[in-house]
C-alpha cells in the first residue's frame, strides 16, 4: 500500500494532486485535506473531469490545530503526509506526524507567522525525534528549494570533485496580463521578497538591503532579464552539505512594474505583518460600528488576484537552474543545469500556471521516491542528502525535463 495524505488545495497542491492521479500505479490510496472541504471536492472533480478515475477521499482540517491533525491522521492512517499548506504550519503537521507514526514531506521551510524570517533550524531540531520514531521527514521538495538541491547533488555526484561556487537562478518570463499579481500565496510571496538579501561567502553570511544587488543574466530561450539577489532557504542546507562551497547565492527576476507596485505597497504600509485596529460598520447593520484587528498584508492578500486563477491567460515560460563552478580531475569547470517550463502547457495539463507546476511536480516525485523506498530513512533530511539520480530520471518523465551546458559562460 502507498497511502498518501496531502494537506492543501491551492495551486501547488492542485498540480501535485493531478500528478498523483497520473501515477496511480505508485499511489494506491489518496486523500486531500484542507481548511475548506469544498475546495478539496472541487479539486477532485477537476481531476475526474480530465479523465483520471483514481478514487480520492477528501477531508476538512485546520492545519494550525495539532489535535485536529492527529484525529485525521489517526483515522486515515497515511504512511506519508505531503504538506502543501502554509509554511507557518510545518511544525504542527510534523508534531502530528510524530504522534501518529506518519512520515512527512514539504516544499518550504518553517516560518513564524509574526516574523518575516525563515530558516531550517526549527525543523532540523526534529531530527532525533524522527530517527527514534523510525520516520522519514523530507524537507523542501519543490523546485527552489527542491530541484535546485537535487541539481546540485547530481552535479557533485557526476561532474565535480569539488563545488566552489553555486548560483541558483530563477526567471519567470511569463505574462499573466494583470497589473499586479503574485504567482503563489501573496502573503508568503511579499514577505519573502521584502526581506533583506543574504548570501554565503568564505564561511560567512553577508546581508544586503532588499533587492539592492542585481544584474542582468541571460536565460535560455528567454534572453537577458534583470536578476536580484535574495535570501533563499536552500542555500543554508547546501553550504552545510557541500562544505567545499566558497560562495552561494540565489537570484530571481522581477519586472519593473512589479517592483514599482511592491514599492508602493511597502510605502503605504500594506506589507505590514503586525495587527492594527480598524473601526468599521457591521456588514449586517451599518449603523453599528465595531473595532476589529486586521493584518494589512493579509487584507491585501484578500483583494489581490488569486494565484490559482492566473493560468488561463498566462503565456511565456519560467527558467530555473543552477550555475556551478568547481573542479574535476584537477581542472576548472563550469556547469549549468536548468529547466524551462511553459505556463500554457502547465495550464492545459493541470489548470494551473507554471510556477505552481514547477513546485507541485517535484512534491509528487519526492513522494514517489519515498514509496519506492529510494528516499526512505529515519530522520529529517534535505533533498540533496538523497540519491539524485532516480529523481532526475523522473523529472524528465513527469513534465520538467532538464538540460545541461558544460564549460559555458556563467555570467557570475
Amino acid at each position: 500500500m502507498a497511502k498518501v495524505l496531502m494537506i492543501g488545495a491551492g495551486g501547488v497542491a492542485t498540480v501535485a494532486a493531478f500528478k498523483i492521479a497520473q501515477n496511480a500505479d505508485v499511489f494506491t490510496d489518496f486523500m486531500i485535506a484542507s481548511r475548506r472541504k469544498e475546495k478539496c471536492d472541487a479539486l477532485v472533480k477537476a481531476i475526474h473531469d480530465k479523465g483520471y478515475d483514481m478514487p480520492i477521499k477528501t477531508a476538512e482540517v485546520d492545519a494550525d490545530d495539532v489535535e485536529q491533525l492527529k484525529a485525521l491522521f489517526g483515522s486515515y492512517q497515511p504512511e506519508l503526509v505531503v504538506n502543501l499548506a502554509l509554511p507557518y504550519q510545518d511544525l504542527t503537521i510534523m508534531e502530528a506526524c510524530l504522534a501518529c507514526g506518519c512520515s512527512y514531506l514539504d516544499t518550504a521551510n518553517y516560518e513564524p507567522k509574526d516574523e518575516a524570517h525563515f530558516e531550517y533550524s526549527w525543523q532540523w531540531a526534529y531530527k532525533e525525534r524522527f530517527e527514534q520514531a523510525g520516520l522519514t521527514a523530507i524537507l523542501g521538495c519543490g523546485f527552489d528549494p527542491g530541484v535546485s538541491g537535487i541539481y546540485t547533488a547530481y552535479a557533485a555526484k557526476h561532474h565535480f570533485d569539488e563545488i566552489h561556487q553555486l548560483d541558483i537562478v530563477d526567471c519567470n518570463a511569463g505574462n499573466h496580463h494583470k497589473a499586479f499579481a503574485t504567482n503563489f500565496n501573496p502573503e508568503i510571496n511579499i514577505r519573502e521578497i521584502t526581506q533583506k538579501g543574504l548570501y554565503y561567502e568564505d564561511g560567512k553570511w553577508i546581508e544586503t538591503e532588499p533587492l539592492s544587488v542585481h544584474k542582468p543574466l541571460t536565460y535560455p530561450n528567454i534572453g537577458p532579464r534583470e536578476s536580484y539577489l535574495m535570501h533563499h532557504e536552500e542555500l543554508e542546507s547546501l553550504v552545510k552539505n557541500y562544505p567545499t562551497i566558497k560562495k552561494a547565492r540565489f537570484w530571481m527576476t522581477f519586472g519593473q512594474q512589479y517592483l514599482t507596485y511592491l514599492d508602493v505597497i511597502q510605502n503605504i504600509g500594506m506589507s505590514r505583518i503586525d495587527e492594527i485596529t480598524y473601526e468599521a460598520p457591521l456588514a449586517d447593520d451599518p449603523d453599528i460600528r465595531t473595532r476589529v484587528k486586521i493584518v494589512p498584508l493579509q487584507f491585501l492578500k484578500a483583494v489581490l488576484p488569486n494565484p490559482q486563477d492566473l493560468g488561463e491567460n498566462y503565456d511565456g515560460e519560467t527558467s530555473i537552474g543552477c550555475r556551478i563552478r568547481g573542479t574535476k580531475d584537477g581542472k576548472e569547470r563550469t556547469y549549468y543545469v536548468y529547466n524551462n517550463c511553459s505556463h500554457r502547457a502547465a495550464y492545459e495539463e493541470t489548470g494551473m500556471q507554471g510556477v505552481s507546476y514547477t513546485t507541485g511536480v517535484p512534491a509528487m516525485i519526492g513522494a514517489m521516491m519515498f514509496f519506492k523506498g529510494l528516499w526512505k530513512k529515519p530522520g529529517v533530511w534535505n533533498v540533496e542528502e538523497f540519491d539524485p539520480d532516480p529523481f532526475m530520471e523522473q523529472l524528465n518523465k513527469q513534465g520538467l525535463p532538464w538540460h545541461e551546458v558544460f564549460d559555458g559562460d556563467l555570467e557570475l
